[in-house]
């Protein structure tokens, strides 16, 4: 789960967060992926610029690609500046490749990209195996987030009155 702040449960601050997948999606598993990046998506992600938005993840010919993730281009960049929305080779393990390709073609399955952060020195992405919500999902999700709110404010309140 990731926190507001961007952290996950490592405690590894994130780059970008993708906070609609989780509205959007049911998410069955995850998966930690390294990215293959030149060197101005590099810069431009250590500066914090990136967009997961409509970003999705899609196995082609024996390998995992990146696909709508926007890095904008290096603001110090000269000519040799990278394209902002090209496809991006993610690295895992082949078998891991293999089975996330088999179980993405599952009717209702996609590969959705949950977070981009460092990993000391390397670029990594977090994506999960997700299955699409229905807009009936989506609304129960939303009330059972604020009637737990709602009962989180009622506890605190008598725990203030009584001390």
């Amino acid at each position: 789960m990731t926190r507001k702040d961007g952290r996950g449960e490592d405690g590894k601050t994130a780059v970008a967060v993708n906070r609609k997948a989780r509205h959007d999606f049911h998410i069955e598993e995850t998966y930690e992926a390294g990215i293959v990046l030149t060197g101005t998506e590099v810069k431009s992600l250590r500066a914090g610029h990136c967009s997961l938005r409509d970003s999705y993840a899609e196995a082609r010919g024996g390998e995992l690609f990146l696909v709508n993730a926007h890095i904008p281009q290096y603001k110090q960049g000269n000519r040799f500046n990278h394209e902002p929305l090209r496809d991006r080779k993610l690295l895992m393990h082949k078998m891991e490749i293999r089975r996330l390709g088999q179980k993405a073609r599952e009717k209702g399955y996609t590969l959705v990209p949950l977070r981009v952060y460092f990993s000391g020195p390397r670029a990594k992405v977090e994506i999960a195996l997700a299955r699409g919500k229905r807009e009936y999902d989506k609304r129960q999700a939303i009330a059972d987030r604020d009637a737990r709110r709602s009962m989180e404010r009622t506890l605190a309140a008598r725990s203030g009155r009584e001390s």
